[in-house]
């Protein structure tokens, strides 16, 4: 007869144990999940809100590109296509994301014939046209067309020259829209007619004809006579900004940019997956997110693009629970390992004791039945207390403070608290048992959290929120707390357990973020972001209340001199002490912003009860002065100040900005340590330092510069002895500049020390040529500038040039300044007398001007002063000028030295220069400075060394120039 099977089954106590244990396994488990999530999704949200404020903040920067395209045909008419090409080509250059810039010319249908007929005479062929099913054909009759006029960079676009956009609805709605406004236009996402179809879309802005009203909608469009577009390849563009601020690596963000209102792949403009689409079905697709893998919801922000609404979706990969949760992970598992374990030595004991009993029944029922029962009770009592025992450790080893309270109201008394709270809060058990959990808000009790928790305990259930909270020695911490009620076996609620997580550090990282979005780093005074907000209220203000708005756009000058000195660091505090000190001269309702350097922008609005004066900003600037103290250096910050009117200067911040600068660098211009306020007179003069400074670095390789020739004389022979070579500046359209209006500017962009060796190298050529041409051995002046005498390779360069060009070094004189070698002394004397070891001539250029020291003079190796042409113009009438060219000359023969007078103009000035024993002189007197050409002609017949002056200071007749 077979066996009969035995069924196996956990005993009772033993099943209790592992529900007990699987219970509290499951609600750590839970709890750390939570927190890891929460902690995740947190990670998300800054990353993803970085990249979203970064791509909105680019976007709107490349609208300016339009506007400053559109202010040259705003500030010209017309605007040629030379010009056109002339002020984009910096902007291609600097924005490469910028596919192309266009110019619609609007042309009416009675005026197509002439206008193609202008174009084929530009470009052969040229015919205007049109797209049709992607397909470029002949324009169709119409009232007028949108024609792309002009386009650069022309090469890799000439599908779109003569393109009539007229039809494409996408553009039309656009300019129609921008000419109604006069504001910039974005399209919505179209194909492009160049680049090879790709997706793009284009900003325009109308162009109005000048001197047209623009007070109402209907003279705007009557005014209109086109508008200037920027075409931008939207996935290169938003590829770009992402990439230059490397956003671009991050494996766990999706980033999608729609350049429209809706999420729709129709207007997709950029998209980014961390995951490859086909690799993105994840293996556990049917397992809640919140268990085994971390997805927040996607964040999607909705912005403008200048007047088109574009939308932000970014989401995050989903990953798996292990990634990032191995603290939970290994809660889960050890705790069900656990439970097992315990269930299993509970169900061994309970079967030993049933066959003990069993065994003990066959022998005596009353002790069989004693022993059973105080076994099971020993078992039971080992259960409950192995259970507690579990449920206790797992509550002191929490990274969480965890509190337990009655449910006696009102103060629901503390009765137990772990090892985690007396860490994080810094009271003791015994500080805080039978007192109320309110103890850690101390007298902050003005916190909505704070009605949360009221709420919460008097409707008897479970919530979360975010609180400050205060520990014993009274710092403040924020804290991540859940509440939560515990039932008893009756389902009563007798205790609350709270969790309470440190998040102090996660509070304190947002609110560094929100700081560097809106405050300057070094100062914490507002930056561009903030200033444009508050300039925008400013503005709101002043149109509403009638009370004008100051911008000051304030700098300080030579703030370079202490960083150059001092260094970056020192720099760095001297800008700190001078944004406390503005702060300490306005009020606390104006604002001022750190825009770079040492570059800040003051808004004053004006109140009803206070007028905002010169007085006012002369305050402003004379507190910045006061002395300051850096490193033993006592330093005094003079300042440089433009100002501009909100309304009366414009009423938008970018252009309030801008003018007040225009009048800042016209302050620093008449001298500086003053303020200028804002006229329309200094934004023509900015526009034309503008156009100079564009045509400046091209000058050079066009050959525009030319070099006159100003003769010097012997006074005591009267012959021909050198010339001085001048740079002039044939401008195609201004004609001759003189050096005074474009050197200086030269320095500036750095421009100096190649025009300089062209000078120089140029003017050794014409000295050979003069000499094989029979003029004899002139002597060459040349200046130097301060830059160009201290660059490295000045000595090479010139004997570079001298063997280049074969001139004889002792006919080459270098002109140096007082001031330029005063800088340095000892670098200047070394440099000099390398220059000397090739043979050139040196001079110091406006002798007496300067603040040269007579012994550092002894120390250089200088053959000629030269008396600047201020001292020479009145020598016959002040005896003061008359008394520093005699000092000059006595100076100048005691130290064996020449000496040349400058300027002479009249036979007077040169009577008194011969008597008193000059040596040289050159002058308009004599002759003004001549084209090479024209000078060879004057003085071919009289070579080097023939007589030109008379001993009596007489001049023959051909010799002066008329």
């Amino acid at each position: 007869m077979p066996r009969p099977r035995l069924s196996f089954s956990f005993s009772p106590a033993a099943t209790l144990a592992l529900v007990v244990g699987l219970i509290a396994t499951t609600a750590l488990f839970v709890s750390m999940r939570r927190l890891e999530h929460d902690k995740i999704e947190l990670d998300f949200q800054q990353r993803a809100n970085v990249r979203i404020l970064t791509i909105q903040q680019q976007l709107d920067q490349t609208i300016q590109v339009v506007k400053m395209l559109n202010q040259v045909f705003t500030t010209f008419e017309p605007v040629s296509r030379e010009q056109f090409r002339l002020f984009t080509l910096p902007l291609l250059q600097r924005h490469s994301y910028v596919q192309a810039f266009n110019f619609h010319r609007l042309v009416a249908e009675d005026q197509r014939i002439s206008y193609e007929e202008g174009m084929r005479r530009l470009y052969p062929g040229y015919v205007m046209n049109e797209l049709e099913n992607g397909r470029a054909v002949p324009t169709k009759v119409a009232t007028g067309h949108l024609v792309v006029d002009y386009i650069e960079p022309l090469t890799g676009n000439e599908a779109a020259l003569g393109l009539d956009v007229t039809r494409n609805t996408h553009l039309s709605e656009a300019v129609q829209w921008a000419t109604d406004t006069g504001q910039p236009t974005a399209t919505s996402l179209l194909t492009l007619a160049q680049g090879g179809g790709v997706a793009g879309f284009l900003v325009v802005m109308p162009v109005y004809r000048h001197g047209a009203a623009l007070d109402s909608v209907e003279a705007r469009r009557e005014a209109v006579i086109g508008d200037t577009a920027a075409v931008f390849n939207a996935a290169t563009l938003i590829d770009k900004i992402l990439g230059e601020n490397g956003m671009l690596n991050d494996a766990s963000l999706d980033i999608s940019v729609y350049a429209n209102g809706e999420a729709d792949d129709r207007h997709l403009a950029f998209r980014k997956l961390a995951v490859p689409a086909e690799s993105r079905q994840s293996p556990f697709a049917g397992i809640p997110n919140w268990l085994f893998h971390d997805r927040p919801d996607p964040i999607i922000h909705d912005f403008d693009v200048a007047g088109r609404p574009w939308k932000i979706v970014v989401s995050r990969s989903a990953q798996l629970f292990t990634e990032r949760h191995n603290g939970s992970l290994a809660t889960l598992i050890g705790g069900i390992l656990v439970s097992f374990l315990i269930a299993a030595y509970v169900h061994t004991l309970a079967s030993r004791s049933r066959r003990v009993q069993r065994l003990v029944e066959q022998r005596t029922s009353e002790l069989s039945l004693a022993n059973a029962m105080l076994k099971e009770d020993i078992a039971a009592r080992r259960r409950v207390e192995d259970a507690l025992n579990l449920r206790q450790r797992a509550i002191e080893a929490s990274a969480n403070a965890i509190i337990i309270t009655t449910a006696q109201a009102p103060h629901y008394p503390i009765q137990y608290v772990n090892p985690a709270f007396e860490r994080i809060t810094g009271y003791a058990s015994s500080d805080v048992i039978g007192r109320s959990c309110s103890l850690l808000w101390a007298d902050d009790h003005d916190q909505p959290a704070i009605q949360e928790i009221r709420a919460a305990v008097r409707e008897k259930r479970e919530s979360r929120f975010s609180l400050r909270n205060y520990r014993k020695d009274g710092r403040m911490f924020w804290s991540d707390v859940y509440l939560g009620p515990v039932r008893d076996d009756s389902g009563e609620i007798n205790h609350f357990v709270v969790s309470l997580n440190d998040i102090t550090a996660t509070k304190r990282y947002q609110a560094e973020l929100e700081f560097q979005a809106n405050r300057d780093t070094l100062t914490g005074l507002a930056n561009r972001n903030l200033l444009q907000d508050r300039l925008r209220q400013a503005s709101a203000y002043a149109e509403r209340y009638g009370h004008p708005v100051w911008v000051l756009f304030f700098n300080l000058d030579r703030f370079k001199f202490v960083n150059d000195t001092l260094g970056h660091h020192a720099g760095d505090q001297l800008l700190k002490v001078v944004a406390e000190r503005l702060r300490g001269a306005v009020r606390e309702t104006d604002t001022i912003a750190r825009l770079s350097a040492d570059e800040f922008v003051l808004v004053l609005p004006e109140r009803t009860e206070e007028h905002l004066s010169a007085a006012v900003v002369q305050r402003i600037m004379d507190a910045a002065a006061r002395p300051i103290v850096m490193e033993s250096y006592e330093f005094v910050m003079n300042s440089s100040v433009g100002i501009a009117v909100c309304p009366a200067d414009g009423s938008d911040a970018e252009t309030l900005i801008k003018h007040a600068g225009i009048a800042m660098y016209r302050a620093k211009e008449i001298g500086r340590n003053n303020f200028q306020f804002y006229t329309p007179a200094m934004n023509e003069r900015a526009m034309e330092r503008l156009r100079m400074e564009g045509d400046l670095r091209n000058a050079l390789e066009r050959q525009e510069f030319v070099l006159h020739f100003q003769p010097q004389l012997n006074l005591k022979t009267g012959s021909l002895v050198g010339v001085e070579a001048l740079i002039r500046w044939e401008h195609p359209m201004l004609g001759t500049v003189p050096p005074g209006r474009f050197i200086e500017l030269a320095e500036e962009m750095g421009l100096i020390v190649p025009i300089g060796v062209w000078v120089l190298r140029t003017a050794c050529m014409q000295g050979v040529a003069w000499q094989r041409a029979g003029l004899g051995s002139l002597r060459i002046a040349v200046n130097l500038s301060a830059r160009q005498f201290y660059q490295q390779d000045l000595v090479a360069t010139v004997r570079d040039i001298l063997e280049e060009t074969g001139l004889p070094p002792q006919l080459l004189e270098l002109e140096l300044t007082e001031s330029m070698m005063m800088s340095d002394v000892e670098v200047a004397a070394a440099i000099l007398r390398d220059l000397k070891d090739i043979g050139v001539h040196l001079s110091i250029d406006d002798f007496g001007t300067g603040y040269s020291s007579l012994s550092y003079l002894k120390r250089f190796p200088i053959d000629l002063l030269k008396i600047d042409q201020s001292f020479v113009r009145d020598i016959t009438l002040d005896p003061d000028d008359a008394a520093i060219v005699l000092s000059i000359i006595s100076l100048a023969h005691s130290l064996r030295l020449e000496v040349i007078a400058e300027g002479v103009e009249t036979e007077a000035q040169l009577a008194y220069l011969q008597k008193h024993g000059c040596d040289y002189m050159q002058g308009y007197y004599f002759s003004r400075p001549l084209p090479a050409e024209e000078f060879l002609q004057r003085f071919s017949a009289s070579a080097t060394g023939h007589k030109l002056i008379t001993s009596d200071s007489g001049l023959p007749t051909a010799a002066i120039d008329g």
